[in-house]
């Protein structure tokens, strides 16, 4: 780690150097010569439009008749092409300075001596870090991935110019798993020696955000903030009232045992079944389990007393969580900043270095991506997020095949991790990955890292992998298929007037929305649910060595906690990315790590460049920004997803937010 670090000094004092002679050779001279251009060009066209004036003048001196267009439509040409040919030749001394001396742009990450990394978790945490700029506001809209965030937090224990963690939670967005993940690399920070405070300052105190901030060495809550603990619950929306009231039937086509597999039963029912009631009780008592033991390992607070706490609803303000030693004290936030200063050896009179963790772990996580992309890379780590579909904008078959392929091609490559957080979705889709998994497992091993949920379709690109890790709260397994074909032919019928008539060479060479499915036609398609659903059983059996009666019997479309799915032998070990990335480095014999993310990162240099001067203005960015309520966001991609389907699905039983 040593030689990390002297490369990381030596390439914040280059990028220091070139920031400033670039600034001092490019930008300033460049704005120079822009005005200087820009001026001549404005002061051409008012001469220009002067000079009409005048011949205007002059030609109602003499009573000659000259049409306002003829005045016009010259000045506002010579304008136009003036303005087009600035704009133009702005963009390309922009684009080449930014092209050609690519490096140079971004400014250099100095951070001094007793910094303490500021980190907002706040908004959605995904996979992936995504950093856009968006035009309308002319401001940089950014998320930082688990990854990032995870790879941060494991540079930073060594990194001898920090000192500490300032975590600051409000309105996070995310599984329960990868909150695991974030309290996991916490602790582990802890261990350094170094200290992370914890601050929840929000409105309303959630479950989510208590459970994250109480793995740091001290959590305050601030004064007046509500708090809520009250353990694990789910609300599942049904939607048969709507459809019968639209006078909209569904055909639904499941597995013939597939009687967890309730992702349709909104579509028929009004309420939960038996089945699902059984299986979503038990994987949330297993997970409640698990949180309060974690909580219970950092607070000194015991597992019972957790459930009793939450089981009575005793928490109601922050005051309450600091009665029950849930909390360290209620604070108002530069008190915070005062304990954090006195922890660092700083006076009253000196300033706290505060450096936002996002900028910090994009940075460090970028130098270790192109160290390792310029100097072999012997481990892969693939990141996939989303439904799964042949072609679109979550997890594609089309991408994450290309992404194996170029894996298998790289002979510096041992071993891959396959990062899956996906619900399930297209049962071609899943194939089409499960093929590619299988391929490369064969010449160099893959281990799974499954995310917060990795069920059905999810599942399915798992099973040929070598080896496969969970979170003990990762929702997996639903190892089940079905398809939905609605009946719409009444509702056109009775509130449109619509009638339909049909022609056809065959018996079912017509198979429409607008008529219901005869006998013959839902056997057939009962089929071949029936026969993926098969197909389905025997991936899992060859991938994970047992039979498909015994697969069979875990299976159904039932889904599992990691915690139980390891008892099963859905999975094999329990942890995270991080664990995953260590097994496949010691299982592949790999001394020293140098691992490649896929998709590979890009440094945007023109978000790098407009991020440089709104962090001139604020250096403490939060994790991400959500401009539409989190409901409707839910709501928006359950419609996208629905509208996208085709063809049999393999998808999760249900789509539930845990509180």
């Amino acid at each position: 780690m040593q030689h990390l670090h002297i490369f990381d000094n030596t390439v914040n004092l280059i990028d220091e150097f070139k920031y400033k002679s670039f600034k001092l050779i490019f930008i300033y001279p460049f704005i120079g010569s822009f005005i200087k251009f820009l001026l001549p060009s404005i002061y051409f066209i008012f001469v220009y439009i002067e000079s009409k004036q005048e011949l205007y003048k002059k030609n109602i001196m003499t009573e000659k008749k000259i049409t306002f267009g003829k005045i016009f439509w010259p000045s506002f040409l010579a304008v136009f092409i003036m303005s087009v040919i600035g704009l133009l030749i702005f963009s390309l001394i922009v684009g080449g300075i930014i092209g050609s001396f690519g490096d140079f742009g971004p400014k250099p990450l100095a951070i001094k001596s007793n910094t303490v990394l500021h980190m907002t978790l706040e908004g959605n945490i995904g996979e992936k870090s995504n950093s856009e700029f968006n035009p309308s506001t002319f401001q940089m809209n950014n998320q930082i991935g688990l990854s990032d965030l995870l790879f941060g937090l494991e540079h930073a224990k060594t990194d001898s110019k920090i000192k500490g963690v300032f975590l600051e939670i409000g309105d996070l967005s995310c599984g329960y798993s990868t909150a695991r993940e974030i309290r996991n690399a916490l602790n582990d920070f802890e261990k350094s020696g170094k200290f992370v405070v914890a601050y929840n300052a929000g409105e309303v105190i959630t479950q989510k955000e208590y459970y994250v901030s109480s793995a740091a060495n001290e959590v305050y809550g601030f004064p007046t903030s509500t708090m809520e603990f009250i353990g694990l619950g789910a609300e599942l929306s049904f939607f048969k009232g709507t459809l019968d009231k639209l006078e909209v039937e569904v055909q639904v086509i499941r597995g013939s045992n597939n009687d967890f597999k309730s992702a349709v039963e909104p579509f028929f029912r009004e309420n939960m079944s038996d089945s699902s009631r059984v299986q979503i009780e038990r994987y949330l008592t297993s997970m409640w389990e698990d949180i309060r033991t974690d909580i219970s390992s950092d607070r000194k607070v015991t597992s019972m007393k957790l459930n009793e706490i939450a089981d009575s609803a005793k928490i109601h303000r922050a005051e309450d969580a600091l009665k029950y030693k849930m909390l360290d004290g209620l604070k108002y936030r530069d008190e915070v900043i005062s304990i954090i200063s006195k922890k660092v050896g700083i006076g009253e009179d000196e300033d706290l270095h505060l450096q936002a963790f996002e900028k910090y772990a994009k940075k460090k996580f970028y130098q270790q991506q192109a160290l390792a992309k310029n100097t072999k890379p012997n481990i892969a780590v693939i990141l996939s997020e989303g439904a799964v579909s042949t072609n679109g904008e979550e997890l594609s078959s089309k991408e994450i095949c290309k992404l194996f392929q170029d894996v298998r091609k790289n002979s510096t490559i041992k071993t891959v991790v396959f990062r899956i957080n996906s619900p399930g979705g297209s049962a071609l889709a899943s194939e089409e990955i499960w093929r590619e998994v299988k391929l490369t497992n064969k010449v160099k091993k893959v281990i799974v890292s499954m995310g917060d949920v990795a069920a059905s379709g999810g599942y399915y690109i798992a099973a040929p992998a070598t080896l496969i890790f969970a979170e003990p709260t990762t929702i997996t397994g639903s190892i089940g298929v079905f398809g939905m074909i609605p009946y719409t032919g009444k509702m056109l019928s009775n509130k449109l007037g619509m009638t339909f008539d049909r022609a056809a060479t065959n018996q079912h060479s017509v198979m429409t929305t607008n008529r219901k499915l005869t006998e013959e036609e839902f056997t057939i398609i009962q089929e071949e649910v029936d026969a993926i659903y098969s197909q389905f059983l025997t991936r899992v059996s060859e991938g994970r060595g047992m039979t498909t009666e015994q697969v069979n019997v875990i299976a159904r479309g039932r889904v599992w906690t990691g915690r139980d799915a390891l008892k099963l032998g859905l999975v094999d070990k329990l942890g995270g990315i991080t664990d995953a990335i260590n097994y496949a480095a010691t299982a592949s014999d790999i001394k020293t790590q140098k691992v490649l993310y896929y998709p590979l990162k890009k440094e945007d240099k023109w978000a790098a460049l407009f991020e440089q001067f709104s962090d001139e203005k604020n250096d403490e960015i939060s994790v991400s920004q959500q401009k539409m309520p989190e409901e409707l966001i839910r709501y928006y991609q359950q419609l996208k997803r629905i509208e996208s389907m085709t063809g049999i699905q393999m998808i999760m039983p249900f789509d539930i937010e845990i509180k």
